[in-house]
């Protein structure tokens, strides 16, 4: 019995015994699995909308990457797409801040293109119209956007081309979707394929400030109207925790609601606010920037809103350490991001090119196939194509295919073909001035833009212009101009050059010009910048008073060089001129009117081969005259610019009809009359003249300038032949002026003076000169 007992108290107790071993076991390989799942813990990352806000983005990143922790997806809408996607193709956030630090949003966001971009054509269109509305079906509207998104599109093709032959965005080094919104539908589009920069940009495009984007069969939007914090999305890439940015605001009052863009936010917060209470509980590290006191456009306070991201993060320090130490595998290091610099392109692929021929758009891109070009380079050349207006937008992708990098250019021609173009100016030679513009493209063969201005004021004027732009070919084009204005000149300048004989006391006269002027030339253009023409014109010119009406009558017709024209009038001249002429410019100013870099040459010869002669004096002559000048900046805010005219005339006529005048203020002067600081208009006569100007230019706050002048000329008749060109100056004048750029275009007040007769002028411009 007692070894009964024994023996079944053994037994208990190997029983027991057993049970411990069992349960250590179970607890070892529990322990054991509970050790892999935190090696296997996969960390996903969600970043919200917001605009210039999202830049609080950066900082947070920077703190998370301090914190050890390597992140396994990242998703994110809006400025969280753009920081988001950057991200995951392998920047780091010290590269990131250091990307965002050199751009200048202003000129992203507003789309503005270099001067240089734009053709000889868009240049003078973009410094004469201060308004520009497109015109179709008899009706004026209005842009969809402020901004196409040309520019920003292009820095996130640069900035990615690394990852440019990534089509799954899951292959990215760190697997990564945004959020887009079908403008169509409404609906909620994940964008997780496709082109990296195509899809970040689809998310951002914020309505009224960036034109939908099409992609594929779809139109899209800003992903913040359905979507702004795509947490459940990243739980759905394997996410198991989440660490979310939220740099949204909520509901704002009246006093904050400013501007257009925030009362479109508001609309959308609506939604958002709601959502992002559940959201936030979802999240496990919930980062907050406080960026209340920021707009979505405040990208000036960058560097104060990233460090906004990186105070929020560092507050939320010890749960993203403890995080990094349960992720006990760090995983393989993403290397460094080195972006190129450059890049050769072997094969170029249109689609949507209808109106517009491959010649035009290969020669708008300026860089041959095959040679190895920039990135500048090749963004200046989609400037080209972007400066004409021609296109709604400009995508393009560079995809490799064997050894060779392709360019697939998709262009979206813009169906909007004619533009209502306004402006108005004040001077004081042409006096008040309203001007009106119909524009219209395509109007008779591809690659075409026919333009008419009507100028109605004291001088009523009109300009036609019809081109054919064929690129990097030879491009040709019409002109037809009517130009008239009056102004009272001294009485000797038209006595001597028209040979008037008269006794009567007077010190000025009435001077009516009047310009009638036709051209046909074929023009050939280099980068935007160089342009060299040939052609050949028609002119009619009269000139004529009404202050010795009654001087001169019928009876006196011919003698002393005048004709005693209609209603009281004497006529100086009034015949018809045909020319041929060649024409080299070459403009690299950044400014017409206020440059500060660049150089610029005009230089025009004209051969007078046939008139009508109305004065009975016509031989064949010549006209040759050129420009030069150069602006360089000396400081940030002051600016120097210098330059030398010269012209003459070669030839026995007597013709005084083309000689030089000099004096007055302004930029678009007609004929040979001569800006002259000092002299007023029609001052200074001669066939030949030299002149030096210079100027210095203060920005002494943005678009507001003070300047200081001063010019010196000879002028007289066959100054070159005689070698007085190169003598101590006859006539000088100075300036001191200030001058606003405004939306009209500049505004400018000018004192001039001149020591040689004590003379001294106020000159006034109101807008763009035309």
């Amino acid at each position: 019995m007692k070894h009964f007992i024994k023996k079944n108290d053994l037994y208990r107790t190997m029983q027991k015994l057993s049970v411990s071993v069992l349960f250590l076991i179970c607890s070892f390989f529990s322990l054991a699995q509970n050790v892999k799942s935190n090696q296997d813990i996969k960390v996903g990352v969600v970043l919200s909308g917001g605009g210039a806000k999202g830049l609080a983005h950066i900082g947070a990143l920077k703190v998370i990457e301090e914190a050890g922790i390597q992140i396994d997806y990242i998703g994110g809408t809006s400025m969280g797409a753009i920081i988001g996607g950057l991200y995951a193709s392998g920047y780091s956030a010290t590269q990131l801040d250091s990307i965002f630090r050199s751009i200048d949003f202003t000129n992203l966001i507003q789309d503005n293109l270099p001067r240089s971009a734009k053709s000889f054509y868009e240049k003078e269109a973009a410094e004469k119209y201060a308004l520009t509305l497109p015109f179709d079906n008899l009706k004026v509207s209005f842009p969809q956007a402020y901004s196409g998104g040309q520019n920003v599109y292009n820095e996130l093709v640069r900035i990615l081309y690394h990852v440019k032959d990534v089509s799954d965005f899951s292959k990215l080094p760190i697997p990564f979707l945004c959020i887009a919104t079908d403008v169509e539908t409404g609906e909620e589009v994940l964008l997780d394929k496709g082109y990296l920069p195509e899809a970040i940009m689809a998310s951002g495009t914020l309505p009224s400030l960036f034109e939908p984007a099409s992609m594929g069969e779809k139109v899209l939007i800003d992903g913040g109207v359905v979507n702004n914090y795509p947490i459940q999305e990243v739980r759905n890439m394997g996410a198991d925790i989440i660490i979310g940015v939220d740099v949204q605001h909520g509901l704002r009052d009246r006093e904050a609601l400013l501007s257009a863009t925030e009362i479109l936010l508001q609309i959308n917060n609506y939604r958002t606010a709601l959502d992002m209470v559940e959201k936030s509980a979802m999240t496990d590290i919930y980062i907050k920037p406080d960026i209340g006191d920021f707009s979505v456009v405040d990208f000036n306070s960058g560097q104060k809103i990233i460090d906004s991201g990186t105070s929020a993060a560092m507050e939320k320090m010890e749960a993203l350490k403890k995080l990094s130490k349960q992720k006990a595998s760090p995983g393989d290091k993403i290397k460094p991001v080195k972006m190129r610099d450059s890049i050769k392109i072997d094969r170029l692929v249109l689609t949507g090119n209808e109106n517009y021929t491959r010649g035009y758009v290969k020669g708008k891109l300026r860089f041959d196939l095959v040679d190895k070009i920039t990135f500048e380079k090749l963004q200046q050349g989609l400037n080209n194509l972007s400066a004409t207006g021609n296109f709604k937008t400009i995508r393009y992708e560079l995809l490799s295919s064997s050894d060779e990098v392709h360019l697939v250019l998709d262009l979206k021609e813009n169906p909007i073909k004619t533009y209502i173009r306004l402006g108005a100016h004040y001077d004081d030679l042409y006096k008040t001035a309203a001007l009106i513009n119909i524009t219209h493209k395509n109007l008779l063969m591809k690659d075409d833009v026919s333009s008419l201005d009507f100028i109605f004021g004291d001088n009523v004027r009109y300009d036609l212009k019809y081109f054919v732009d064929k690129g990097a070919y030879w491009s040709f084009g019409l002109n037809s101009r009517f130009n008239a204005f009056e102004k009272e000149v001294d009485y000797g300048l038209v006595a001597g050059n028209f040979d008037i004989t008269n006794t009567s006391n007077i010190n000025t006269i009435n001077f009516d010009v009047t310009d009638f002027s036709n051209q046909f030339y074929i023009q050939t253009v280099l980068k935007e910048e160089f342009a060299f023409s040939l052609g050949v014109e028609h002119k009619f010119l009269k000139y004529s008073t009404r202050t010795l009406g009654n001087f001169f009558n019928e009876e006196d017709e011919g003698v002393a060089g005048v004709t005693a024209g209609s209603k009281g009038r004497v006529l100086f001249e009034k015949s018809n001129y045909y020319s041929a002429f060649g024409k080299l410019v070459l403009d690299t100013y950044d400014d017409k009117y206020f440059p500060t870099r660049g150089l610029f040459f005009d230089g025009d010869f004209h051969f007078y081969i046939l008139s009508s002669d109305f004065n009975n004096d016509f031989k064949e002559f010549s006209i040759a005259k050129a420009k030069i000048g150069g602006a360089f900046s000396v400081s940030k805010n002051v600016s120097l610019n210098f330059e030398t005219l010269g012209g003459f005339k070669l030839g026995t006529s007597g013709i005084a009809t083309y000689d030089f005048v000099l004096g007055g203020y302004g930029t678009n002067l007609i004929n040979n009359f001569v800006p002259f600081l000092g002299y007023d208009f029609l001052s200074l006569p001669g066939n030949s003249f030299v002149k030096a100007y210079s100027r210095v230019d203060w920005e002494f706050t943005p678009k507001n300038h003070f300047t200081l002048s001063a010019n010196y000329a000879n002028v007289d008749d066959d100054l070159f032949r005689t070698g007085e060109w190169f003598t101590e100056p006859d006539f000088s004048g100075y300036g001191i002026g200030y001058g606003w750029e405004s939306f009209l275009g500049p505004v400018q007040v000018l004192y001039s003076w001149s020591p040689e007769g004590n003379f001294s002028n106020f000159f006034f411009s109101i807008g763009y000169w035309f």
